[in-house]
């Protein structure tokens, strides 16, 4: 029987996204692919430090194969492609797959990878995994990677509009202001928003929580700017969908940073720059480059 990854959570992530990668990548941007290539080489041996994504794959793979599949999806040449297997192996993770596609975008790959989360340093395949459906996010290279005190724990926080749901509401306020913002999510708080970039993984998320025979467990955070009346609309769309989140903070423009570095998330998730940096001072953080906050 061919291996199959169907029914796993799938997470694809970058070279650069799982190590850190940074010194060898100023390499690749002052001399070019062949002293890049070259250095990674002579470095086999040297594991490589480890990634802003590092603690959060390490986690997930803590549920084993036959739950969690972990693949390298990078830009990378097959040879750098050595030392990011060798890497894995040091570090005691079990990956065993990868495609590495030289330059090119590998994003069209996630398709026949069934992946439910692809994390990338590069921004435009990111949004090249968004547009293909399948939940992506810029990784911050430079975010804090304080060492989590929750060995059982998988964390990971979502933002709400154009994270967990669509852009809609996001819409309303950026075109009429707060006020109608609020008058249109109370007038509609019984009808569920929109399925947004992220909800594929907080359901493989939840479906990974729903099997209890595990020593990890995974917890959830809703972290939003929505605050009441608004927040009821979003409380009723995830009863529409069956999925619960852990934790709900519903900040109506308090600082999210102070309350991730609270929460500690192995990983946070937000459509806006902003909120991503003030979260990369305490946790992980990731920008999803999608909805009217991010158009072009």
């Amino acid at each position: 029987m061919p291996y199959s990854v169907e029914g796993k959570l799938v997470v694809a992530i970058s070279s650069r996204a799982l190590f850190d990668f940074e010194e060898e990548n100023r390499v690749f941007e002052r001399d070019g692919e062949a002293a890049y290539i070259k250095l990674q080489f002579e470095r086999l041996e040297v594991p490589a430090r480890h990634g802003v994504a590092f603690p959060l794959v390490k986690k997930l793979l803590a549920f084993g194969p036959s739950r969690v599949e972990v693949v390298v999806l990078s830009k990378n040449d097959p040879v750098s492609g050595l030392r990011v297997f060798r890497s894995a192996k040091q570090a005691g993770l079990n990956i065993e797959r990868g495609v590495f596609t030289r330059g090119r975008s590998p994003y069209q790959y996630l398709d026949p990878l069934k992946a439910n989360l692809f994390l990338s340093a590069n921004e435009n395949d990111v949004m090249g995994a968004l547009d293909a459906k399948v939940p992506a996010a810029r990784v911050y290279p430079e975010s804090a990677q304080a060492a989590s005190r929750h060995a059982d724990e998988v964390r990971i926080a979502f933002d709400g509009d154009a994270v967990l749901f669509s852009d809609e509401a996001e819409a309303v306020y950026q075109r009429d202001g707060l006020d109608a913002f609020t008058q249109h999510e109370t007038a509609h708080a019984l009808q569920p928003l929109p399925p947004g970039p992220f909800k594929p993984l907080l359901e493989a998320l939840h479906r990974l929580q729903s099997e209890k025979n595990s020593s990890v467990r995974i917890r959830t955070a809703l972290v939003t700017a929505r605050s009441a009346p608004a927040h009821e609309r979003a409380v009723r769309t995830l009863m529409d969908w069956n999925i619960a989140v852990d934790e709900a903070m519903f900040l109506g423009g308090l600082d999210k940073g102070a309350f991730l570095k609270s929460f500690e998330p192995d990983f946070f998730f937000d459509d806006q720059r902003g909120h991503v940096d003030s979260a990369r001072a305490f946790v992980a953080a990731g920008h999803v480059p999608f909805g009217v906050r991010n158009l072009r």
